[in-house]
């Protein structure tokens, strides 16, 4: 396969290289993925996202009873992630239209689980991001300029760690990976999200994303920041038994995060398909 078709899409500004292949015939390689995602001499992107029936992929076969689609997502390095909150809105706007699933509710299979994602004719799409664990935070440690500060331990389907500080500014520039202590913490890597408060309900955030670095919106750690404020602010509705919504702002857009009675957290935000090509790998 030389030539491979593609679209392009994007939540808050997070955005994918989507590639149609429905029976399962393209295994591209990490470089492949990164020369897709490269943003001089590729297509351009955050990640990857490979459209593929769950049965004709061995990591979804047995989710393929609950959900005909896998999501295949890849990091812009060619890393292989869990889940990605913003990556399946796009992926489930694109199945509508493209006429491979009808508007309204919706499953998606991730190697974060199976999403139920509610997806309009037009509009914000919304996602069942699932129940979130909070493993144990002592001890773990953000660097802020040269001071450790504590950070909060939320595995959304991928590890967050999620630190508060006055300014955003004072995450840096993000171009490489903050210093999480304590050394060996997040064996596989972490996402960390920086976070200011703007009103009550209303905080704004940065993200460095494990393997593709900072970008204008992670979803996932859009929910493990509300989850953390919402601790933080004596909020678990679980225990209330009362709803409560957070507005979290990224630097490419908003979104709105709800947990619910229940325990399920739901991002609603923007899901745009933007364009359509073909691309010789050979050329990348």
């Amino acid at each position: 396969m030389s030539t491979l078709h593609f679209f392009k899409g994007h939540g808050t500004e997070n955005d994918f290289v989507i590639v149609p292949d429905a029976d399962g015939e393209f295994a591209p390689t990490a470089e492949q993925v990164a020369a897709l995602c490269d943003r001089r001499a590729g297509i351009g992107g955050d990640g990857l996202l490979r459209v593929v029936r769950s049965a004709k992929d061995p990591a979804a076969e047995h989710m393929a009873g609950e959900a005909e689609w896998f999501m295949d997502y890849r990091n812009a390095d060619g890393s292989i992630a869990e889940m990605c909150g913003n990556g399946v809105r796009v992926f489930a706007r694109h199945l509508v239209e493209q006429g491979l699933a009808e508007a309204g509710e919706l499953r998606v299979a991730t190697r974060g689980g199976v999403k139920t994602v509610t997806v309009p004719i037009e509009g914000p799409v919304t996602v069942d991001m699932g129940v979130p664990r909070l493993p144990d935070s002592a001890g773990i440690g953000v660097d802020v300029q040269g001071r450790v500060r504590p950070a909060t331990n939320v595995d959304m389907g991928n590890p967050h760690a999620v630190v508060f500080v006055e300014d955003l500014a004072q995450a840096g520039n993000l171009f490489t990976a903050p210093a999480v202590s304590p050394a060996g913490a997040y064996p596989d890597g972490v996402n960390v999200e920086f976070v200011v408060r703007r009103a009550p309900g209303h905080v704004a955030m940065r993200v460095h994303e494990r393997g593709s670095g900072e970008t204008r919106s992670c979803g996932t750690g859009a929910c493990a920041v509300m989850v953390a404020t919402a601790r933080a602010d004596g909020a678990e509705p679980a225990v209330t038994g009362e709803p409560v919504s957070y507005t979290v702002d990224v630097p490419g857009g908003r979104l709105v995060i709800t947990e619910r009675v229940d325990g399920h957290i739901e991002m609603t935000g923007p899901a745009v398909i933007v364009a359509e090509g073909r691309v010789d790998l050979d050329r990348l």
